[in-house]
């Protein structure tokens, strides 16, 4: 089939011409339905996991669509098509909904209303309804319920009556969260008291928020799984987190990271999550594990994660490959990995390790260190906090891996682990 290039929303080019839109409508497909190389695939939301998507999607021949306002976005500097338009933007959705063939989201905090909008004109996957439960605590929260998944006891707090009836001895102390709009530690509070809980709530001016009880930690892991429109559902290995300020710092992942039996609980609650939203995509599923060795589900990504940029390095399939290939309706095999990895996250904070002064991090020393993967995300300002990149360590043993990235640490100025 011929299309006639069009690159008036196109990013830098990408030495192959970008077609202009989506199939013939005779060859439109359903989600399920094999979309091959050649197709163009959107993504709503232009940051770096868009950014790795679009990297992935091109090494298979796929051609891009990212919709985001900021001109400078890591993805929409990379993409074929960038659409420079605010999520909600009827236009910058039609455009995006013109040019693609099937479309996805790469973080969960975009408007589920876009993804309803889109999913009217293309397969969209995740679905607008899943991705609207991940974006609401209560609702998630409600979801574990239904599927039989133990998560930590809590309450939904909506209004000064709920706040009341709070049972203080059962769930504080506690941590408060808004029901919306929270990651990486955003939008949460530690109360021990109602004095506390009251003061809290009111600092969050009153939102809708989820009270969890505190519960005694022994250690974090997370769950990636992918699932097509037929069911298939495949997953990479159980990866053990550290988390500093409520931002993922290491993930560590090698045979016997955590006790096989919780692994192997952690992988079928992951599975029942998926199941249940009837999900299309790419899914992670954040744990924690009690001191008792207890397994409880802390909440859902609707995309890749931060602990499964490890495989890009580490696997045969990378999570990536896997949202290319659910998304497409491709043929979802069970990933392998093949070598012990460490992945480190590098904030803005290392550029400014040495000094008021931003500098570049020393990054040949880094590379000299054996089985050392850079990947950088194209943002041009660092900032204390934000994600500017990571690093992938892998190696023959975990023992080995785990020395280099400690080597690795010392030389950005990260904390040891």
């Amino acid at each position: 089939m011929t299309r006639t290039p069009d690159m008036s929303a196109a990013g830098p080019s990408q030495g192959a011409k970008a077609p202009s839109g989506g199939s013939d409508p005779a060859q439109r497909r359903s989600v399920g339905a094999a979309l091959l190389p050649g197709a163009t695939l959107g993504v709503l939301g232009g940051g770096q996991l868009g950014r790795m998507f679009v990297h992935a999607a091109q090494a298979m021949g796929y051609f891009t669509a990212v919709l985001d306002a900021d001109p400078a976005s890591p993805a929409g500097l990379v993409s074929h098509h960038h659409i420079q338009t605010a999520y909600e933007d009827p236009d910058g959705l039609a455009r995006l909904a013109a040019l693609s063939d099937a479309i996805t989201t790469e973080f969960e905090n975009v408007p589920a209303q876009a993804l309803r909008t889109l999913g009217a004109e293309r397969p969209v996957a995740p679905a607008a309804g899943a991705v609207a439960i991940a974006q609401d605590r209560a609702a998630e929260k409600a979801h574990f319920d239904r599927c039989g998944v133990p998560c930590a006891p809590y309450a939904v707090i909506g209004s000064a009556e709920e706040l009341a009836a709070v049972d203080a001895d059962r769930l504080l102390p506690g941590i408060l969260k808004t029901a919306r709009m929270g990651y990486d530690g955003k939008g949460q509070s530690r109360v021990k008291t109602r004095e506390d809980l009251a003061a809290a709530w009111q600092a969050m001016g009153g939102v809708p928020c989820v009270l969890e009880k505190m519960l005694p930690l022994a250690l974090e892991c997370s769950v990636i799984v992918a699932r097509g429109a037929d069911g298939a559902c495949v997953h990479l290995p159980v990866q053990r987190n550290l988390h500093r300020a409520g931002i993922l710092a290491v993930t560590e992942v090698h045979e016997g990271n955590v006790p096989p039996a919780l692994a192997e609980q952690a992988v079928a609650a992951a599975k029942s999550i998926a199941e249940g939203l009837q999900y299309v995509g790419v899914l992670c599923v954040e744990f924690f594990v009690l001191e008792d060795g207890a397994l409880v589900v802390n909440e859902i990504a609707p995309r890749p994660h931060n602990s499964g940029h490890y495989s890009q390095n580490a696997c045969d399939v990378s999570q990536f490959e896997l949202q290319v290939r659910a998304m497409a309706g491709l043929p979802l095999t069970q990933p392998r990995q093949h070598s012990p990895a460490v992945m480190l996250n590098l904030l803005g904070d290392l550029w400014f390790a040495r000094g008021p002064h931003a500098q570049t991090p020393p990054w040949a020393a880094v590379l000299a260190l054996p089985g050392t993967h850079l990947h950088l995300y194209g943002k041009a300002d660092a900032k204390p906090g934000r994600k500017m990149g990571h690093l992938n360590v892998t190696a023959a043993t975990a023992e080995a891996a785990r020395a280099t990235a400690l080597q690795a640490a010392a030389l950005l100025g990260i904390e040891p682990f």
